[in-house]
């Protein structure tokens, strides 16, 4: 934990959040090295911070953006951060579904997820061929790892194998009032998977190696039979995430990389071997009762990430160091017990510093970031919240 970044907001009264612009556009710039040459497509729910975005899609080697809503997409492209937005979620709004519709320009910039007919017949229900424009769609491909009955990996398409993929095929690519330009591949059990064990590991090696092969088969077939549609192959194919960045760019048949949560350096990747990103982001809490010799309670804390329930979800103390909670309680929604030698030192309205364990929702708590340069406050930058944007 930078001594300068602390002194630089220590007048402010917490809870704030804190963002290290120098370090979040290293990491920025370490993840296009990672990548050699590979594409970037920022993944937004790992930002939700606007102004941020805007800076990291200035820099070589990103394009586009992956949302994870179609309000969104659409609020992104009016605002003029994108027209470039692929929706990594397939869509159940028909109000933001009519809203894409009567966008021209909205039409040409979004591209819409889909692994099934029934997200076709949704959308064509909404409003009908005739009464619509073309709908740019990309293809969710199950990128995991099967075992037998066992599925590792996140439980999003019901499109794993090329077969599979091949029966879908026909209903897509011959249905009006669609396009299909894309597909998307995201491997969840190595790119969000924590190193920490061998079994892990080879977890992860052995995912890799399945993928990769299967991943360019499904690539070809979908090519091949636009092709033979008279129709252009497809604009891009997206896998990986910050945490396979090197493994899924050596991929030919991957066109570009969907990450974000490395530009935090969110506390996850503390359990990664292959990477190391700068911490970047920070909640600050605020002392407010000593209920024994070396504990204090801080307001809040309660920033449990998503995904399974374990320690490498829970928010990690950065400063002061060597607190820890109490076990009975842990990270709690208004208050917050730490014990350790350095509580002792501490005094009501005194910062602790936490990092979040998982980039972009820690943000859903605040309107605003400070932002810090070179040790200095040079702004403050509004959240997706502090716009007024909810995106469920």
């Amino acid at each position: 934990m930078k001594q300068d970044i602390r002194s630089a907001v220590a007048h402010l009264d917490a809870p704030f959040a804190v963002l290290d612009l120098d370090a979040a556009l290293e990491n920025a710039a370490d993840m296009v090295r990672r990548a050699n040459g590979t594409p970037i497509r920022l993944a937004s729910k790992s930002i939700r911070i606007r102004e941020l975005m805007k800076r990291v899609l200035e820099l070589p080697g990103y394009h586009g953006i992956l949302a994870y809503n179609l309000t969104e997409a659409l609020w992104l492209v009016e605002s003029g951060a994108s027209d470039d937005v692929v929706v990594a979620y397939p869509t159940a709004n028909r109000s933001a579904l009519r809203a894409l519709f009567a966008d021209q320009r909205a039409l040409n910039s979004i591209t819409l997820v889909v692994d099934s007919v029934e997200h076709l017949d949704f959308i064509d229900a909404v409003a009908p061929t005739d009464q619509r424009g073309e709908v740019r769609l990309c293809v969710d491909i199950d990128a995991s790892l099967e075992l037998g009955k066992l599925h590792l990996g996140a439980m999003r398409s019901p499109l794993h194998s090329v077969s599979e993929v091949r029966g879908f095929l026909d209903a897509v690519c011959t249905r009006p009032g669609f396009k299909l330009v894309g597909l998307l591949a995201y491997e969840g059990q190595i790119a969000g998977t924590t190193d920490t064990s061998r079994v892990v590991s080879l977890m992860k090696w052995a995912s890799t190696k399945e993928l990769a092969p299967r991943r360019k088969k499904i690539v070809n077939t979908v090519n091949a039979r636009l092709r033979s549609l008279g129709k252009p192959p497809l604009e891009f194919v997206n896998g990986g995430g910050t945490g396979s960045i090197e493994n899924t760019s050596a991929e030919d048949a991957v066109t570009e990389i969907g990450a974000g949560s490395g530009i935090i350096g969110s506390a996850l990747f503390d359990h990664y071997k292959q990477f190391t990103p700068q911490p970047a982001e920070w909640f600050v809490l605020p002392v407010v009762r000593r209920p024994a010799a070396n504990t204090v309670t801080v307001a809040g804390g309660g920033r449990v990430a998503s995904g399974p329930i374990g320690k490498d979800r829970l928010p990690h103390v950065a400063w002061p160091p060597e607190l820890s909670t109490n076990t009975m309680e842990g990270f709690g929604e208004v208050q917050t017990p730490l014990s350790g030698d350095a509580a002792a030192e501490l005094k009501l309205g005194d910062h602790v510093w936490m990092r979040p364990s998982k980039a972009g929702e820690q943000t859903e708590y605040f309107n605003s970031i400070v932002v810090v340069s070179q040790g200095r406050v040079i702004d403050e930058w509004a959240t997706y919240r502090g716009e007024r944007k909810s995106f469920v």
